[in-house]
């Protein structure tokens, strides 16, 4: 089975050789373009990756394109910027694969040049805030939104997703939690990018994708509370003493 895995990438001709010469035997890397200004297009082509070219900005205008080039059962999704060793992909593909999780994140786990060089305080402590919010509010025990993820393609596209910049990866995770998936992590390392991050490398950044993933939080349906039929709820109408208890 061939999993296509599809990488959002706006200049990251520094990284892309690295990271399309580590991919596994039978993961086909799709380099989803964003505009970028540098040789990451050709690069990428030269290293024998599909390149989709993505006029839209945003990162999840550029993850989405790669998803509907993607032609494989199973999709994975992972960032271009040499923070993930393409070797560990199977660490999220297999359990779906397996029929084991319906979506499969990967929790970074920090290598090399100490935890704050490979992941800022600020990104980290969003990161968790993001994650303990996602566990209250609609159940998903996770406690990161790990950017290597993998899914079934027609499943994903059945969620409808619309966000087109950062809060793209947020939403599919509600999403799939709305539509009662089975959503699970397994440990995945994690090392310094190559460049600068469009994410957490400016305050820009960091102001735009904290906006985006509050928009789709706000945008969770709250789980309706069951209402009981009539005849139930006479039935569980609590003795008057207690009434009169809860009342006073």
């Amino acid at each position: 089975m061939e999993i296509d895995v599809v990488l959002p990438c706006l200049n990251e001709a520094g990284a892309l050789p690295w990271v399309l010469s580590r991919m596994p035997n039978g993961f086909r890397p799709i380099v989803a373009d964003n505009g970028s200004t540098d040789e990451s297009a050709a690069i990428a082509a030269a290293h024998g990756a599909r390149v989709v070219h993505v006029p839209q900005r945003g990162f999840g205008a550029a993850c989405h394109a790669g998803l509907l080039a993607a032609s494989s059962d199973i999709v994975c999704v992972m960032d271009a910027d040499a923070s993930f060793d393409p070797g560990d992909l199977p660490l999220v593909a297999d359990p779906v694969a397996a029929n084991a999780a319906d979506l499969m994140l990967g929790r970074r786990t920090p290598q090399r040049q100490g935890i704050q060089g490979t992941w800022p305080l600020h990104a980290r402590i969003g990161n968790r805030v993001l994650a303990a919010e996602l566990r209250r509010r609609v159940g998903v025990p996770v406690r990161d939104l790990g950017p290597m993820r993998a899914a079934r393609r027609e499943d994903l596209l059945a969620l409808n997703l619309t966000d087109r910049r950062f809060g793209y990866p947020l939403e599919m995770v509600v999403r799939a939690a709305e539509a009662g998936w089975r959503i699970a992590e397994t440990a995945v390392p994690y090392y310094p990018r190559e460049g600068k991050s469009k994410v957490t490398g400016t305050v820009r950044g960091t102001v735009r994708t904290v906006k985006d993933m509050r928009r789709v939080l706000a945008s969770i349906t709250p789980t309706p509370t069951p209402t009981p039929a009539p005849s139930q709820a006479a039935a569980q109408a609590p003795a008057p003493a207690l009434t009169a208890q809860v009342s006073s």
